[in-house]
């Protein structure tokens, strides 16, 4: 049963109401004025106020301001005399959930009641949800409206309290680091440092010694000692970006790294502990490399305690415009820009090899050559264009296929018009021409 204070200065009303509410079912107490209200709502705070604009000390408005600061969720209805309506709107945007406009029937009370108190538990409840989903998806970078990518990200933030070793196996593109760094940033080691190591772009005469340090002499160069990545990540994480690309002998130092929780610097006998915690990431399938005698299967096992997979932007096509929506507020500045339905219809389309980096690029590019804040199908590469929208739903223009072309031609030849016409295959004046028709600045927009 929920509690109520009703307020009003006419005695005989304030009983009539009083005895309809409690037939509705609330538990009602009642003040004459705003300061008996105040009274007996410190006394004991009621769930709901229903409450007179016009009380002989004070207004409605006044007592709805003061109850709303001592209890900011109790559900307001405020009644008003016939003319009185503009008292009502002002009470309701200042927090009153609804008001009454007298006469009114017990049924219009009871309405305006069960109103208020539905519309303040959805609000209750998506408050609740928000608060669950930012606690639970609260990765910085990381956008995701999919059913395919919410499941990643659920998994990421239950593994992320722990210290377990995760592996995140996805195409190039797909942001595995930016998983990565997201799933450090809700873990415990979110003070520690994260640490990145790109396996393939480090030599491989070099890569040991990045990872695990070497001390003084060790070989040739070796002048003083120096910690290795594994040691400069203390207390945080280390990610190792393209595992899969690791030599079989430096797979089974890591495999005791992983084991014993220690590393050894090149040249020396002392083992260090770590204190670390290890993401890797993949785009390869470790599986068949297995299978081929290239990856260690006693590794992979260590390495994948708990296996992310990130899907291909070609299947969770439900991102893109909201990934759209954040690399446009990225690289727009202060800028508000909008993207057409045609362009969009061709973002759709296309099936996006390059995952979310492409996108990303072709966004960013879709800025720079955007004539004002407006993106259109002919701010997008043309290589998109030629695409299933392009072909047979012909929702994109032959002008803009043409100036997407010029386009490409002119950053092609860094914007040299004499090349660009040769690619072209027509005259210079001509592309001049077609470039003034079209817009196109006759030196490259700056970034």
């Amino acid at each position: 049963m929920a509690s109520l204070l009703l307020v009003d200065d006419d005695e005989s009303l304030l009983e009539v109401l009083a005895h309809q509410l409690r037939e509705l079912g609330y538990d009602v107490r009642t003040a004459k004025n705003g300061e008996e209200a105040l009274a007996s709502f410190r006394k004991s705070p009621t769930e709901i106020l229903v409450t007179d604009v016009m009380l002989p000390d004070t207004d409605g408005i006044t007592l709805l301001g003061k109850i709303k600061r001592m209890a900011p969720e109790t559900i307001v209805v405020v009644i008003t005399a016939y003319g009185d309506v503009e008292d009502a709107i002002k009470a309701c945007q200042l927090g009153a959930d609804d008001y009454l406009t007298k006469p009114f029937s017990k049924e219009q009370l009871r309405f305006a009641l069960a109103k208020a108190e539905r519309l303040r538990k959805l609000e209750k409840e998506n408050v609740e949800l928000r608060s669950e989903l930012s606690e639970r998806f609260k990765f910085k970078n990381l956008v995701a409206r999919s059913a395919a990518m919410e499941s990643v990200l659920r998994m990421a933030h239950k593994v992320a309290q722990s210290d377990v070793t995760v592996l995140i196996e996805g195409e190039s593109g797909t942001g595995k680091e930016v998983l990565a760094r997201a799933i450090h940033e809700a873990s415990p080691r979110r003070r520690g440092p994260f640490v990145a190591v790109n396996c393939p772009s480090i030599p491989d005469n070099l890569l040991e010694s990045e990872l695990f340090g070497h001390v003084r002499g060790a070989f040739t160069g070796a002048l003083r000692d120096k910690p290795g990545k594994f040691e400069l990540a203390k207390g945080g994480t280390i990610f190792l970006d393209e595992i899969g690309d690791l030599k079989l002998d430096l797979q089974a130092k890591l495999l005791r790294v992983l084991q014993e929780r220690e590393i050894e610097r090149i040249g020396d006998t002392k083992p260090r502990p770590i204190d670390v915690r290890i993401i890797a990431a993949t785009h390869r399938d470790l599986r068949q490399l297995i299978r081929e005698g290239r990856f260690r299967e006693d590794l992979y096992y260590r390495l994948s305690v708990v296996p992310l997979i990130i899907p291909p932007l070609r299947e969770r096509k439900e991102d893109i415009p909201y990934l759209v929506d954040a690399f446009l507020n990225k690289y727009g500045g202060t800028k508000k820009y909008r993207v057409t339905k045609e362009a969009m219809r061709v973002l759709l389309s296309y099936d996006w090899p390059g995952n979310v980096r492409e996108l990303e690029n072709v966004v960013h590019r879709a800025v720079v050559l955007a004539g004002g804040d407006v993106i259109d199908v002919d701010a997008l590469p043309p290589h998109l264009l030629a695409g299933p929208v392009g072909r047979e739903e012909k929702a994109v223009s032959l002008e803009a296929i043409e100036r997407a072309a010029i386009l490409a031609a002119l950053e092609k030849h860094g914007w040299n018009k004499t090349r660009a016409a040769a690619e072209l295959q027509v005259p210079r004046h001509v592309l001049l021409y077609r470039m003034k028709k079209f817009g196109i600045p006759s030196t490259p927009p700056r970034a």
